[in-house]
Formats: C-alpha cells, sequence, structure tokens
C-alpha cells in the first residue's frame, strides 16, 4: 500500500484493499508491535470549528507517540474567524480567508487535520463540504477530515475495526444503524459514514429510520453503489426493532432530517413522534449475540439505556480507543 500525501477525507476514496491495509496496521499498533516514529521532527496542524473530546485528544496523542508534535487551533477562539466561500466579498464578521490560511499552515507543518460541523441551513451547501474541501484545495500539505458536513472517516475506520473485531469475518455481517431520537437534530456525518464502509466491505447493512429521516439521494447513491460493487446488501426499514432482530451490530445514532435543514424547530417538532425510537435490553435480546456500537457522546436512556451502553455486549468504549489507532495507521502511512 503506498497512500503517501494523500488527503483522508473519506472511506470512499480509498479502496477496500487500502482501508484493510491501515486497519491491519492500526491491529499492529494496538498490539505494540509498530515502534516507529514516523514523524519525530514534524509537526500537525488541528484545526477546530467545532467541539472535540475523542477527536482532539486521541489525535494529539498519536501524533505525539508517532514521534511528533501537534498545535490545535480554535477557530474564532485565539485564532482569526476564517471565511470559506469563494469570491465572496468579505466585508462581515470572517477575518481571514482559508486560501491564506491552508498555505501559511503548509508552510509550517507536515499535515491539516479540519473539523468543520454543518451549519445546517442549507442541505445542498452542507454536502459540498467545503470547509474541509477547501483547506485540501489550498494546502500543499495532506488533509485529514476530523468530521465534516458529511465524513467522519476515522470514525468510520475504527468502526470497521471494531466490528472485525468482535466478528471476525466482515463479509455479508448483519448490521442495523438505527436512527435514535434526540430532543435536537445533529449532523449526518457518522450516519454516513458507517453505512458507507459497510456498504465497501459487503455488510449486509439496513439502514432503520423514520422516514422524515432518510439519507439524502446523493449519499444513498453513494451507499448503494458501494454496496453493489462488493456484493453486499442495503435494506431500508421503517421498524427498528424489527430491523435489529437476529443482526450481529446495532449501531446507533441520531441524525437530523435533511427536509427540515434551516428550520430547526419544525425537526424538533417532528421527531416527538419517535421518542421511543431508542436501544433497550429487549432490543438486544432479539440479536444474535449482537454487539451494541455508537460514536459517542451519547445522552444515556435517551439514545440507549443504561443496562445496554454498560452491558458485556457494548463496543462503545473499543470503538473509541480504536480511534487513536486508526489515526496512527492513517498518519503513519500517509506520512
Amino acid at each position: 500500500m503506498n497512500i503517501k500525501q494523500r488527503d483522508f477525507l473519506s472511506t470512499g476514496d480509498f479502496t477496500n484493499e487500502e482501508l484493510t491495509a491501515l486497519i491491519d496496521l492500526a491491529a499492529k499498533i494496538k498490539a505494540r508491535e509498530y515502534t516507529e516514529r514516523p514523524l519525530a521532527g514534524r509537526s500537525v496542524a488541528l484545526v477546530f470549528f467545532n467541539p472535540s473530546l475523542r477527536t482532539r485528544t486521541s489525535m494529539e496523542i498519536a501524533v505525539y507517540e508517532l514521534g511528533g508534535n501537534t498545535t490545535s487551533l480554535d477557530i474564532g477562539k485565539g485564532t482569526w474567524s476564517l471565511e470559506y466561500r469563494e469570491n465572496v466579498l468579505m466585508d462581515g464578521d470572517k477575518t481571514e480567508h482559508i486560501k491564506e490560511a491552508a498555505r501559511v499552515l503548509s508552510r509550517y507543518v507536515a499535515a491539516i487535520g479540519v473539523r468543520a460541523f454543518p451549519e445546517m441551513h442549507n442541505y445542498a451547501e452542507d454536502m459540498q463540504d467545503a470547509v474541509v474541501r477547501g483547506f485540501a484545495r489550498y494546502s500543499d500539505v495532506p488533509v485529514v477530515n476530523l468530521e465534516s458536513s458529511r465524513f467522519h472517516p476515522f470514525q468510520a475506520l475504527a468502526d470497521l475495526m471494531t466490528i472485525r473485531e468482535k466478528l471476525g469475518a466482515l463479509n455479508h455481517q448483519r448490521v442495523v444503524l438505527s436512527w435514535a431520537y434526540h430532543p435536537k437534530p445533529l449532523p449526518m456525518a457518522v450516519p454516513n459514514s458507517f453505512a458507507l464502509i459497510t456498504a465497501q466491505f459487503g455488510l449486509d447493512l439496513t439502514i432503520a429510520c423514520p422516514p422524515e429521516y432518510d439519507l439524502g439521494n446523493e449519499m444513498m447513491q453513494e451507499i448503494n453503489n458501494a454496496s453493489a460493487a462488493s456484493g453486499g446488501r442495503v435494506a431500508l426499514s421503517r421498524d427498528y426493532r424489527k430491523a435489529c432482530s437476529g443482526a450481529k451490530i446495532i449501531y446507533a445514532k441520531s441524525w437530523g432530517g435533511k427536509d427540515f435543514y434551516g428550520n430547526p424547530q419544525a425537526d424538533i417538532a417532528a421527531r416527538q413522534a419517535y421518542q421511543d425510537w431508542r436501544i433497550d435490553e429487549a432490543v438486544m435480546r432479539s440479536t444474535d449475540h449482537g454487539w451494541f456500537m455508537h460514536c459517542l457522546p451519547v445522552r444515556r436512556n435517551v439514545v440507549v439505556t443504561d443496562g445496554v451502553l454498560d452491558g458485556e455486549q457494548s463496543a462503545a468504549i473499543d470503538e473509541a480507543e480504536n480511534r487513536l489507532h486508526v489515526q496512527k495507521a492513517v498518519l503513519a502511512s500517509i506520512l
């Protein structure tokens, strides 16, 4: 595998062989069989437009343990506010454009990580991933996606590593991505990325969600294309309990409805009818010795009950740990 100097923006940009090699390397790192320090004497900039716990911590530690140094930038809090739109008159509250920011940072560091959530005003605009892809366009060094409007590829890679650890073989295992109730609309990056990577690897994927919360048509086309190429299967269900029956993996996640973009109060009103969409012990008992997964943070007894999250079949903490290992694998491989 040679992915040197490539951006890491979506798992869809990589072949299954490349992604498998990254997970294999992450497994070696986790087993402490990899002791190289490929980032010795080098630095990575981490640019955060939005808050983080696991991503910031695991990225800073990953770079450090590979021998490097990080500089973390919270945009608008200790740094200049950044504009990302093209051909815009900058007479508002933005101080600097990412064209300059990306180029300048490229002179200082070996790679740039960017986290930029959707503004959730315009679905079509958010799905362009303008911030992270803008950094990639103007940077002279690799850019890695720490969660964008559309994708969270490090989370997806950690998810797949966790599934492989728990189930062994990947092909045709039954997995369910289940929408769950949450009191407010959340981004789509995690469900998009989980659905895409499981489709890429030929798993038997069911997406369970109310009709108001279907993933976008463009995203579903990419997921279906990936599944067709890998010999997998993608199904849609409106009954999450029925969908979870007999499954091996239950991945719970809430997300906002694309048709509610720009109108959060309408989304909040619509989701009140689905407060029972929660993963509980009865759901898990109906699975085939299934594992519960969630990217975290998670609202206890809203998205999932205490009994499931704290139970022996919860993989959420293993999943979070694996973020560290896959990030090391990607950084070591591209740098």
